[in-house]
């Protein structure tokens, strides 16, 4: 199977086959049978895009019930550190974190179930960020963790005074904000 655990439950790296030739290359970025063999039985709904330049950060997002999101990552070109946090407050991994650079190159993706906060950080000059979600975007439901908490020490790889961060993720609120509620 293409799918590969993480240390968090649940959270899944997805190294497609790919076939190279002379002319170029190919691989299924997506097939719901193959998810389907490997327990994934998400139904996404909504695909998103996003292009951005070397040190623009975005995150750490999530989606609240009955809004939650499951998705599937993945870089179209260049390279990012994606990050994601276990927000699931049943988990034994609660409040832990996991960090993977996707690439256009390396072409591998994140499967990550509803209950995580996600966010990435540019590392090539620019960069595509695609990844399809399980539920529609609703502004009501969404939250957030600020980038830099200092509980959850998270390495973005980059010098975080140089990160080009929108004035709505500097003042998301540290994750202990979130201790208690149920998110997932």
């Amino acid at each position: 199977m293409p799918f590969f655990p993480t240390p968090i439950s649940d959270l899944l790296v997805f190294e497609p086959r790919v076939w190279n030739d002379e002319r170029g290359y190919f691989f299924e970025a997506f097939n719901a049978n193959t998810f389907k063999e490997a327990g994934i039985q998400t139904v996404f709904v909504q695909d998103n895009q996003a292009r951005s330049t070397f040190g623009v950060l975005r995150g750490l997002h999530f989606q609240l019930e009955p809004h939650a999101q499951a998705k599937l990552v993945r870089v179209l070109e260049g390279e990012v550190l994606d990050i994601v946090v276990d927000v699931r407050t049943e988990s034994t991994t609660y409040g832990q974190w996991y960090g993977i650079r996707l690439s256009a190159e390396n072409k591998k993706q994140l499967y990550i179930p509803r209950g995580f906060a996600h966010g990435y950080v540019v590392l090539s000059d620019t960069a595509e960020f695609f990844y399809k979600c399980d539920n529609f975007y609703s502004k009501e439901h969404e939250g957030g963790i600020h980038y830099n908490d200092p509980d959850l020490k998270i390495d973005w790889e980059i010098d975080l005074d140089q990160a080009i961060i929108s004035e709505k993720d500097r003042i998301l609120p540290y994750f202990g904000a979130h201790r208690g509620a149920r998110n997932s």
